[in-house]
């Protein structure tokens, strides 16, 4: 498998991350291990988590996807044949949240013990802390890449002002900086992204990996009316936002690209994001084994010039 250089971290990815958030949540421990070993064995070694999945689920705290992961380490003995990425920021109780200094450390003691490892290879900050001067946070993190309890920094959920406020901030106090960034995009959600945020990784040579790359579920084609969003607490969740006009033009051509391709509209809909120029590597989720097959049907598909407009004109 190719790999591919994360922002100028020195990290190298797989084309595609294994989004985490699933792990102790709609998965359970025996199919999570079985999900990161066939992740493992098809030649990804990009696993992206948090600390607080999955604190919304009921009777969840928050460290669920952590733990489970941190036993698989301690299973398999592959700690070595992952980059991991996890997050900071999040409320993970009353006084836990945001970017201060002492709650960057406190938090990534926490997270290494549920990981059952010593060092983070991506550790992002999950959500802008606009009270907590960026120079404070980036001391922080300079402490921890110096302690070799981290080798890189990223951003999730940041404006493009706030990232080039933290990139400045970086340069001008000779602080490590953020090398990735995780933004919301998908065939859908285009317009937020491609804006501002994707000049400027473009400019500032940032790996980008971004989520909810099938649009929590509508871009496999399984939402086409209220009907069909009304069988899981998720299709609700997805009617408003992606059931409408242009939502179903996107349908249509993920249909006829996949008809001509011999593949899936999750499979088109996750290549369409592999081969955009800016993007490093595009996170997903599987629940099962049969949905990590189209996972790696989708590495393995290459859009032609066609396909490509075809997306791109329908999802304008």
């Amino acid at each position: 498998m190719n790999l591919r250089p994360l922002g100028r971290s020195g990290l190298q990815v797989s084309p595609l991350c294994f989004g985490g958030n699933v792990f102790g949540w709609t998965v359970d421990a025996a199919t999570s291990f079985k999900l990161l070993d066939a992740w493992v064995d098809a030649g990804f070694n990009f696993v992206d988590t948090a600390d607080v999945y999955s604190a919304w689920a009921p009777g969840h705290v928050g460290g669920e996807s952590e733990a489970l992961i941190g036993q698989w380490f301690k299973q398999s003995g592959k700690r070595s044949q992952v980059v991991l990425a996890t997050k900071v920021g999040k409320p993970m109780g009353a006084d836990k949240k945001g970017l201060k200094p002492a709650y960057i450390r406190e938090a990534v003691e926490a997270s290494l013990r549920r990981l059952q490892t010593d060092y983070i290879d991506l550790y992002q900050s999950h959500d802008d802390d606009a009270e907590t001067p960026f120079e404070d946070t980036l001391g922080a993190y300079a402490d921890l890449i110096q302690a070799g309890k981290v080798r890189a920094i990223g951003a999730s959920n940041h404006t493009a002002d706030r990232l080039a406020g933290a990139l400045a901030a970086s340069a001008k106090h000779g602080l490590p900086r953020y090398e990735s960034l995780q933004p919301l995009y998908n065939l859908h959600d285009r317009a937020v992204f491609e804006d501002a945020l994707e000049p400027l990784c473009v400019r500032e040579g940032l790996g980008v990996i971004n989520f909810y790359t099938l649009a929590a579920g509508f871009l496999t084609g399984k939402y086409r009316s209220a009907a069909d969003a009304s069988k899981s607490a998720r299709g609700k969740n997805t009617v408003d936002k992606y059931l409408n006009p242009r939502g179903l033009r996107i349908l249509e051509a993920l249909d006829a690209v996949a008809a001509r391709t011999r593949s899936s509209p999750a499979q088109v809909a996750t290549a369409w994001l592999m081969q955009r120029p800016s993007v490093t590597s595009p996170i997903a989720s599987a629940t099962s084994l049969a949905q990590l097959q189209e996972l790696v049907a989708a590495s393995r598909l290459v859009l032609d010039a066609e396909a490509v407009a075809t997306l791109d004109q329908a999802s304008a």
